[in-house]
This record gives structure tokens, C-alpha cells and sequence, in this order.
């Protein structure tokens, strides 16, 4: 009988270009402080403005960027600057993430911008459409399947299998009807869970080998003679392409996606979601 699983999915981790550079900012707050105290007074003389003083009093995404690379040379690169519905205030992109700065990127803001007319969350929903994906892009041949019903939906599961949340996870989603499931090995959890990715991979119906394993906790067959287990390597290598920094990690076909084992009725909503915009 398999222990039971803790309560809450993984969730996948901040960026660490981002991460760097707030670590970088705070170590440099410091040294900022030093430095105002001693600064040289001004003397009463006043040098005409150049164009990139111009620039940088007026603010905006270029006197961003350029003000970003002066003062914070290790900063990341940046992808975007655009203005968001706030004011004054504009989203500077490092690859899917986000953080927030005024017009000259005198401060940086780590947050999220909630629309409290609305109860939105703005950030939550920019980083769901910066990190969605092309599900007909995916290479569903290096997946196994399962189907489920007519399995008209779809859903893609990176999944591990010595994740007790991915276990959790499969007992909620074999009870779901009119889905076809394909599911990537993404043995992340150490060497065991290589054997037994290869164990199921090379079975002859993987897709029942695997659920006996996850939801009855009958162990995989060992592989026997020559298998090739290029697909698994093949998602290895994809997952940290579409930055899968957990399992299970969920694609819809809408592109939307979602880390952690999440429960039924959300799964469900969506599916739904997924299915109207198709």
C-alpha cells in the first residue's frame, strides 16, 4: 500500500536571472548608502543636459534599459520594457519573468499587480501568457498514452515516477472521462527513478504498467534485452527547454500551463477552458 502523499504539489521555482539580480540589488543597497554620504556636494554649477541626460529625465523603456545596464552591470538581460495600467510604473521582462520599475528605474519592485476593480491579478495572468506553450508543437510521440472515454481532451503530464504528489495526481485523473492523457518520463528525483522510467518505457503497454505502479503500487517489470530509451532523454532535454522545474507539470491544449498535482474539479475547468478556445 503506498504512503500517502503530502498535501500540496511543487510548484515551480522563481527564475534565477531574476533571483540574481534581487539578490545583486539588495547586496548593493549597502554599498548605495555608503555612497550617498559621500557624495560631493553640489557646487551651483548647472552643464548643459545631453541627449541621453534628456532621455533618462524624461524616462521610458530606453532610459530604462540603458539606466539598468549603468548602475546594475550584472543585471540580466532584458527582453521587453513596457508600461503597465499603473501609472507611472512599467514591467521589465527577463525572459518569462517579470519585476516592476518607475519611468527611470530608480527602484525595482518585486510583486504582483492586483486589479482591484476587477480582483485580477495581472502579474499572475502576464506570466501564464508568457510561459504558455505550443501543444501541437509538442512531441507527443516520445509521450505513452492513456485514454480515457472518447478521449476527445487533451493533456499533456510531465511526471516522475517516485512523485508522490505525481501519484496523488494520476489516482484524481484516471477518474476523469473523455480524455486522452500523454504522459512524459521526466525522471528528475535521482537514479532510481531513471531505472524505473526505463522499466515502464520499454514495457509492452506502458500505459498499464505505469498506473499499476502509481495508484496500486505494483513495482514496473524490469526491461529486458535491448530498449531504446532516446524519448526519455529527449524530455529530459525538453522539459528544461520549456523550464518543467517539477512534477507533475500539466499542458492544456490552449497552451496554458500548470505546475503541481492539482485537484479534480480545477483540472476539469481547465479542460473546459482548453476545449472552447479550440
Amino acid at each position: 500500500m503506498n504512503p500517502v502523499p503530502p498535501p500540496a504539489g511543487p510548484h515551480e521555482s522563481s527564475a534565477p536571472a531574476v533571483l540574481g539580480a534581487l539578490v545583486m540589488l539588495a547586496a548593493l543597497a549597502g554599498a548605495a548608502v555608503v555612497a550617498s554620504r559621500t557624495a560631493p556636494q553640489a557646487t551651483g554649477f548647472v552643464a548643459q543636459a545631453s541627449p541621453a541626460a534628456a532621455a533618462d529625465a524624461a524616462g521610458g523603456p530606453e532610459a530604462i534599459v540603458a539606466n539598468l545596464a549603468q548602475r546594475l552591470p550584472g543585471f540580466p538581460k532584458i527582453d521587453e520594457v513596457r508600461a503597465t495600467p499603473v501609472d507611472g510604473l512599467y514591467e521589465v521582462r527577463v525572459g518569462s519573468d517579470v519585476l516592476y520599475t518607475d519611468a527611470r528605474a530608480d527602484h525595482v519592485i518585486q510583486g504582483q499587480i492586483i486589479d482591484t476593480r476587477t480582483r485580477e491579478n495581472l502579474t499572475e495572468a502576464r506570466l501564464e501568457r508568457l510561459s504558455a506553450i505550443d501543444f501541437g508543437a509538442l512531441p507527443l510521440a516520445d509521450a505513452f498514452v492513456i485514454k480515457q472515454g472518447g478521449g476527445k481532451r487533451k493533456l499533456v503530464v510531465f511526471a516522475d515516477p517516485n512523485c508522490g504528489y505525481c501519484k496523488r495526481f494520476e489516482r484524481d485523473l484516471a477518474a476523469i472521462d473523455d480524455l486522452t492523457v500523454y504522459t512524459f518520463l521526466y525522471p528528475i528525483l535521482g537514479p532510481d527513478s531513471r531505472t524505473k522510467s526505463r522499466d515502464i518505457w520499454c514495457a509492452a503497454d506502458p500505459g498499464k504498467v505505469w498506473r499499476d505502479w502509481m495508484i496500486d503500487g505494483v513495482p514496473p517489470p524490469a526491461a529486458e534485452g535491448a530498449c531504446d530509451t532516446g524519448a526519455i532523454e529527449r524530455t529530459l532535454a525538453l522539459g528544461q527547454r520549456l523550464r518543467v522545474q517539477g512534477t507533475p507539470g500539466l499542458m492544456f491544449e490552449d497552451g496554458t500551463r500548470k505546475p503541481g498535482a492539482l485537484p479534480r474539479e480545477q483540472v476539469e475547468r481547465l479542460l473546459a477552458a482548453a476545449a472552447g478556445k479550440s
